[in-house]
Formats: C-alpha cells, sequence, structure tokens
C-alpha cells in the first residue's frame, strides 16, 4: 500500500490521507485545519493532480476531517463519497456552517482566499454523497482492483466510524477519531478483534495520562459539584463545547442532573451551531437509533439563547450556566467573549471538558497559573486569573493505554500514527516499538510517499 499524509504540518489539523491500492486511490477524510486561514488551511492536494480518485472515505464530521471535502470534490468531479449514515444525515450542514463563517471571515478580516467554496457548491457535490449502515460490507471496484469496506462505530461523535479495507488478501483498519467508552448521548465504539496487516490509528491523547479515580462517570459527577458549587458562590459557570457532539452530551448530563434533583436550579444559556444540531441528533435518534438524545432535553432545561450583546471584559448581566461554542475558546467566539468577563472575578469557574490545543486561548489558559495576567488579544482585554479553571476527563477520544492495546490485540505488521501532536506521537512511538517489537512503526512526515 503506498500511502501520503497530506496534512501540510502533521499533528492535528486537516487531516487527510492518500492511499493506493493496487491500481485503487482513495483518499480518507479532507480536513480544514482550524489555526490556519485560507487555502494553507487545507490538506496540499497538488500531490494528487494527474489522480483520478476512485474513492473518497470520510469518518466523522468534524470540520478537521471533513472541512476542504467540496474542495477536493471539485478536483475529482466523477469521485463517490461516501460516510455512515448519521454522518451523511449531519454533513451539509456542518458545511454550511463552514461557508458562512469563512465568508464572516473574509470581510471581517480580509482574507481573500474564503470561502473555499460556496454553498451552491455544497448542495451540488452533495448528490455524490452516499450514506453507508455500520457493518455492511460493501465492494468498490477500480479499473482492474476491487476494495470491501466496513464501517464500524468508533464512538467519538454521531456518526464516527473505524474504517476495514480489505483489498485481496489484505487487511487494513483506519480507527478514525474513536471513543471506547460510553458517552450518554453515544455507546462506545465496536471494533473488530482480531488480526490487521495494516492499522492506521488516532493518537490524540498521546501526553495525557488518566489520574486514577477521573473515571468518565467520576468526572461528570464532579463537573455537576462545580456547578453547583459555583452558581451557589454566586458566580457564573462557562463550560467551553465542541458543536457537534460535545454540546448535545453536557445537555444530556444537566438533563440527568436535573431529573435526578442534583443540578442547582439556574438559567441556563446556549448558543450557535450546537443548538441547531440538536434537532440532528434527534432527527438521527429516530431513524437509525445511532444515538440516545432528544430535542425535548432543551425544552426540560428551559434553555435560553445567549444575549445578544456580550461586552468583552464585562460579565454577563445574569449569573447562570453557559454552554457555548469554541470547545477549544477560540478568537471571537461566544466562549472567548464570556471568559474575557469572568475570567477576572473569583466567583465564577470556566470548565474545559474536551481537547485543547496547546495554541488556542483555551489551551494558552489550561497552561496559565492563578493570578497570572491573561490576554484575550483578539476582544483587546487584559484579565487577572482570578476564576477557577478547570478540566474534567470528559474527552471524546480514546485513552492512550486503550488505543496501545488495541493496536497489540490485532498484531498488525505496521501501524501507522496520526490525528496527534509531535509529543503525542512519540510516547505512541516508544510504546508501540516495545510492545510490539515485531512491528513497524510509522510516523509519517508530511507529504512524503510510504510504502506500508
Amino acid at each position: 500500500m503506498k500511502l501520503i499524509d497530506l496534512n501540510r504540518d502533521g499533528g492535528i489539523g486537516a487531516n487527510s490521507l492518500f492511499i493506493q491500492l493496487g491500481d485503487m486511490k482513495i483518499l480518507v477524510d479532507c480536513g480544514l485545519n482550524p489555526k490556519k486561514v485560507g487555502r494553507i488551511a487545507a490538506p496540499d492536494l497538488s500531490l494528487l493532480r494527474g489522480h483520478t480518485l476512485d474513492l473518497i472515505i470520510i469518518t466523522h464530521c468534524h470540520l478537521d476531517h471533513i472541512g476542504s471535502l467540496p474542495v477536493v470534490m471539485r478536483e475529482q468531479p466523477a469521485t463517490p463519497v461516501i460516510m455512515t449514515l448519521s454522518s451523511r444525515m449531519l454533513v451539509e450542514r456542518m458545511l454550511h456552517n463552514s461557508a458562512n463563517v469563512m465568508m464572516r471571515q473574509r470581510e471581517e478580516e480580509s482574507i481573500p482566499d474564503y470561502p473555499l467554496f460556496t454553498h451552491e457548491e455544497i448542495d451540488r457535490c452533495a448528490r455524490r454523497i452516499t450514506g453507508l449502515p455500520f457493518g455492511h460490507a460493501r465492494h468498490f471496484r477500480g479499473a482492474h482492483d476491487e476494495v470491501e469496506i466496513t464501517f464500524h462505530a468508533a464512538g467519538h461523535v454521531a456518526g464516527a466510524a473505524g474504517v476495514e479495507i480489505r483489498h485481496k488478501h489484505r487487511a487494513i483498519f483506519f480507527t478514525g477519531d474513536v471513543l471506547f467508552e460510553h458517552q450518554r448521548t453515544l455507546a462506545a465504539a465496536k471494533f473488530p478483534a482480531g488480526h490487521f496487516d495494516t492499522l492506521v490509528t488516532e493518537t490524540t491523547r498521546g501526553t495525557t495520562e488518566r489520574p486514577a479515580g477521573r473515571e468518565r462517570v467520576n468526572e461528570i459527577d464532579r463537573l455537576i459539584g462545580s456547578i453547583n458549587d459555583t452558581i451557589q458562590r454566586g458566580g457564573s459557570m462557562l463550560v467551553p463545547v465542541f458543536a457537534l457532539g460535545r454540546m448535545q452530551e453536557v445537555f444530556a448530563i444537566l438533563h440527568d442532573a436535573r431529573k435526578l434533583g442534583k443540578l442547582v436550579d439556574a438559567p441556563i444559556f446556549a448558543s450557535g451551531l450546537g443548538v441547531d444540531l440538536a434537532d440532528y441528533f434527534d432527527e438521527i435518534a429516530r431513524k437509525t437509533k445511532h444515538v440516545q438524545f432528544h430535542r425535548s432535553i432543551l425544552k426540560d432545561l428551559r434553555v435560553q439563547p445567549l444575549p445578544r450583546k456580550l461586552v468583552p471584559g464585562q460579565e454577563p448581566p445574569q449569573n447562570a450556566i453557559f454552554i457555548v461554542s469554541s470547545g477549544m475558546m477560540v478568537e471571537n467566539t461566544p466562549s472567548y467573549l464570556l471568559a474575557s468577563g469572568l475570567l477576572g472575578h473569583a466567583r465564577n469557574t470556566i470548565a474545559f471538558v474536551g481537547y485543547c490545543d496547546p495554541d488556542t486561548p483555551g489551551g494558552r489558559l489550561l497552561a496559565a497559573r492563578p493570578g497570572e495576567d491573561f490576554v484575550f488579544e483578539a476582544a483587546n482585554v487584559k484579565a487577572k486569573i482570578k476564576a477557577r479553571v478547570e478540566r474534567f476527563e470528559m474527552s471524546g477520544h480514546a485513552d492512550r493505554e486503550e488505543l496501545v492495546e488495541f493496536a497489540v490485540q490485532s498484531g498488525a505488521r505496521c501501524v501507522v500514527l496520526t490525528h496527534g501532536d509531535p509529543p503525542a506521537r512519540a510516547w505512541f512511538v516508544d510504546q508501540l516499538t516495545t510492545r510490539m517489537p515485531q512491528t513497524r512503526v510509522l510516523d509519517p512526515v508530511p507529504l512524503q510517499p510510504y510504502q506500508v
């Protein structure tokens, strides 16, 4: 198998892998780097010129995996795209939101490359996207060769899939982004056990060791306790969340706690795409049974829209629970603006419940110490860190030890590392080399071809 990582910078960003099996040319994911703007935020698709792709596979609908999909579909006008049924129900909404964001960035930040694609283009290319059920093998043919592809539930987020590809007598498995624990809205991953010739695995949490006692169920209890304590002290609770997946899970957690009488009575505010996606989760639950979520949860919680006029550096007018994006507190998002007003007051709490890139405002805040000054550059605000800043181990990604165990049981002759920062990958290289001495462990250099 030939393999090229098209993510220009490696790490976590514009995730996209080109593979060739015989004469079959396949692209797995085509994302967008959230820390970059313009064309350099996309994978380097120039390496595909002169190639006609036989198939594009999407593992799930987070933008670091689908954010450049219309771009590659434009350049490969005859190539079919496959994903799970649940992802098919989400993908157009996610891409239309991305187009809106790029159009706004073009105006506000004078980015001439944006938008990378239009709403009309999304509508046109959507006809070529097919949703497939989990666990059902499908065959796809090139000029001479054929592959069999099966999607397996990967947890992580609605629609997320591990991808099993069989070519002749060879089996390759892509974990995609995976979670081996149950979430309140989604069951844990169900991956096939046994041998694969090649395993391509995510490495997101390679530098994160889960402390004893920090199991997900305990972290959920700790989150509810922190919310109650914050509100009772007269403060506000800010929970920055990813719009797809994490916001809906937090809604479900609060709903369960309130039904059991464990959640303080306080107003709940939410905003943005994640609220809209609650309707999509409701539809997925009804049509595929893949998620456990109902739109009535928001009504039961009396979720209110975020006040329109948030003033940078000022606390909101009402103490409340704020469930807003972005999960990494990226500049000029609701969580960023709210944090600029909440951080300087000891009664408040900012609670991170998912992965934070170290280079984002959220990642920098987690690394900072109480009492230090923190600068919100985009809001022109400097605040002394007086609020509690907490991290809850509720990531949508598998623990590193679980991924190593999955690799070991696979008996793969080659393990390829993806979706992780350099220190995270280095941990996996060390562990896998020790645990699987007969296995080739490949941490691919971006844009370099490999024979696997």
